[in-house]
């Protein structure tokens, strides 16, 4: 046998003569990315992400199509390499239509497998769809109750009639599992013997402890207040979000052992230099609780309340007192809330002044046509200037308000109408204009130009190494997703730390796109038939405004059913399995890199088993080649030349109409997600959270 020696990656090789260096290198153990190199196929050399650096040859060679030679000195890896490989990656997403994940899981900051547990309820499995669930996030029962829903807004049930209704669908997975009596304890890793504190018991706090046990990290949660939650029990009214729903997914915590303690200040029971020392990492999970001021005349007169200070009063005290005639100052979800909340403690005429117009309040529009329909008043393009007492009530001096240019936000900046003031005489005004971070209690802490934590926002890591912050005492008052998906990767960056490994947080993947709801063909959604969303079903009326039971009732199981068969089950079939993706995150390419024209959607699914996503096709040409070299049938083949040139089924007819022999073997091995089984279910995340 003849053979020939050579240079790879400093090291000598001797192989047999022919082989390729492609061949040699995958021997050696050494990894050379390829879309269109088989073992059962000979060489091709199409898609030249296996380049390679041969010394003194001008060009990079495909590693796949060249023969080893004697006296080669061969890089696999090097600057220039990589280049080449990344730029052949990009040309590729630049032709490739298609979408690795569901939107809507895209949109979910917590990165929530949406279409796999959406699935699950589908099929009758509950249980299963909260194991899913909380690979990601363990309060679902919270946030399905009071989520914004990101995953809504992207979902592309939207271009057929309205989204599905995910939350409503994510609360049903954890009330179905505790109506029955169960719960879902995942298994824990073994004890690390590390010791975290994490400072608050809020959404952030709650997920780091979760996921820090999961990973065999002791938490001790330090908390202010007197009961879990933070902000979604202080904050939040309990005819959206019982009080009980909070307990038991607390307590699913700390049965994996975190131990809460309460009635604990930090800066005033303890420092956060004594937590560095007696603790092998920190996360302060803070939250933003320092109501914002109107900066009017007369706020802190007595009966001028803040609308984070007036809520969490109630959350302790739901027969707290309040006047008969009720002004809310703001536009957002607090104001909302405290709006009808004054109305539950038996207000008789409340109503919230806004100083722009309905379309630009950040509250969700439910809660707004919510309190519109429970009586409250909205007042819109007003806003205070003064407040005095006086021997009947408070007199409020507004001003009308119009709408000028956009500010920084984009929105237009209301200016107020000269010789439109007026004065409003009521009981209370609850002023709910926003919320700021008090990180006062942690000095040496580096805050941003805003006074929140400056921590870094993937690995949620402090100029103080072992000090980690997540959620709003970061990024500023925001939605309580944002703060769980903030308190699980400050989780996996700490795991790193107290293992001894390099902080990177967790590992990021590519995620290719078909674009915003706006940016969809037609020809996606089309062939699905119009099903109207299941409503909520609600309190009546009459019963909503005397109590604070919840509002929302829940949905019955037959009905999760239904609205769960909606899901389009947009995601790629082959997410896990397709190259381009693996290649893309591994050279840090981009699918914008590269504009021009690019394959439209086009969807064969004739055959009985197996679908054909022209729109995916990176024309690698390995099902051509197997077609030709192996099964002798008329399966697949190119239609066109140059650049319009396509992989179609053979003489460019339905899948159905070819050979069916061996179309499974071409399925098994496309390196993409363009060909793929009907069975095969949209991939999911692994239902356990492992290191």
């Amino acid at each position: 046998m003849k053979t020939v020696k050579f240079t790879l990656d400093g090291r000598q090789v001797e192989v047999e003569a022919g082989t390729t260096i492609l061949a040699a290198a995958k021997a050696q153990g050494t990894f050379i990315p390829t879309f269109c190199a088989n073992e059962k196929l000979k060489p091709y050399g199409s898609c030249f992400v296996c380049v390679v650096e041969v010394e003194g040859r001008a060009n990079l060679v495909p590693s796949c199509a060249t023969a080893a030679a004697d006296g080669m000195v061969i890089k696999t890896e090097s600057e220039r390499v990589q280049k080449a490989r990344r730029t052949c990656v990009e040309l590729l997403l630049s032709d490739h239509f298609g979408d690795c994940l569901g939107p809507c899981m895209s949109a979910c900051p917590a990165g929530i497998d949406i279409p796999g547990f959406v699935k699950h309820l589908a099929l009758g499995q509950d249980r299963e769809a909260l194991e899913l669930i909380k690979h990601n996030m363990p309060l679902p029962g919270v946030l399905g109750r009071v989520c914004t829903r990101p995953c809504e807004t992207a979902c592309r049930r939207h271009l057929v009639e309205k989204p599905i209704a995910i939350c409503h669908l994510k609360r049903f997975a954890e009330d179905s599992v505790s109506d029955k009596g169960q719960e879902y304890l995942p298994q824990r890793a073994a004890a690390s013997n590390k010791h975290v504190a994490i400072v608050g018991a809020g959404p952030a706090g709650l997920t780091a402890a979760y996921y820090l046990q999961l990973l065999g990290h002791q938490c001790t949660i330090l908390d202010a207040h007197e009961k879990s939650g933070g902000m979604v029990r202080y904050g939040i009214p309990s005819y959206r979000l019982p009080r009980n729903v909070i307990e038991r997914e607390t307590a699913v915590i700390q049965k994996l052992g975190a131990e809460i303690r309460y009635g604990v200040k930090v800066g005033k029971d303890v420092t956060l230099e004594q937590l560095e020392k007696d603790y092998d990492a920190v996360f302060l999970g803070l939250g933003a609780q320092k109501a914002t001021a109107m900066r009017v005349e007369g706020e802190n007169l007595e009966g001028v309340l803040s609308g984070i200070g007036f809520l969490g009063a109630v959350s302790k005290n739901e027969s707290y007192k309040i006047g008969g005639k009720v002004m809310v100052v703001g536009g957002g979800n607090t104001a909302i809330d405290a709006a009808r909340t004054a109305l539950r403690l038996g207000s008789k005429e409340v109503s919230i002044l806004y100083r722009r117009t309905r379309t630009e309040m950040p509250a969700w529009s439910e809660e707004i046509e919510a309190a519109e329909h429970e009586g409250i008043k909205l007042e819109i393009l007003a806003a205070p200037t003064k407040i005095e007492k006086k021997g009947d009530g408070l007199h409020v001096i507004c001003i009308r308000m119009e709408l000028g240019e956009p500010d920084k936000s984009g929105r237009r900046s209301p200016v107020p109408m000269k010789g439109s003031e007026h004065v409003r005489i009521v009981d209370n005004v609850i002023a709910a204009i926003g919320q700021g971070v008090d990180a006062t209690m942690c000095p040496d802490l580096k805050l941003t130009s805003w006074g929140s934590i400056d921590a870094d926002l993937h690995t949620g890591r402090t100029n103080r190494d072992k000090v980690f912050a997540g959620g709003d005492c970061v990024t500023g008052a925001d939605i309580a997703v944002t703060a769980v998906a903030a308190g699980r990767r400050a989780a996996i960056a700490m795991d790193q730390l107290l293992m001894g490994l390099p902080v990177t947080g967790d590992a990021k993947r590519y995620n290719h796109t078909m674009g915003k709801l706006e940016q969809i063909p037609k020809a996606v959604v089309e062939k699905f038939e119009k099903k109207e969303r299941v409503p909520m079903p609600h309190l009546s009326m009459d019963q909503r405004t005397s109590t604070f039971a919840e509002v929302e009732t829940g949905f019955e199981a037959l009905t999760v059913r239904e609205e769960a068969r909606r899901c389009l089950e947009c995601g790629c079939r082959d997410a896990h399995e397709c190259r381009l993706r693996t290649y893309a995150g591994q050279f840090s390419a981009t699918q914008t890199a590269f504009s021009g024209e690019c394959r439209t959607y086009h969807r064969d699914d004739s055959h009985e088993r197996i679908v054909y996503e022209t729109h995916k096709c990176i024309q690698c040409g390995t099902c051509v080649r197997l077609t030709d070299e192996i099964l002798g049938t008329n399966v697949m083949g190119f239609v066109g030349r140059g650049f319009t040139a396509r992989v179609a089924p053979a003489l460019d007819r339905q899948l159905a109409m070819v050979n069916d022999k061996g179309l499974d073997l071409i399925v098994e091995n496309c390196p993409v997600g363009a060909l793929t089984f009907k069975a095969a279910p949209v991939p999911t995340l692994a239902p356990h959270f492992k290191r």
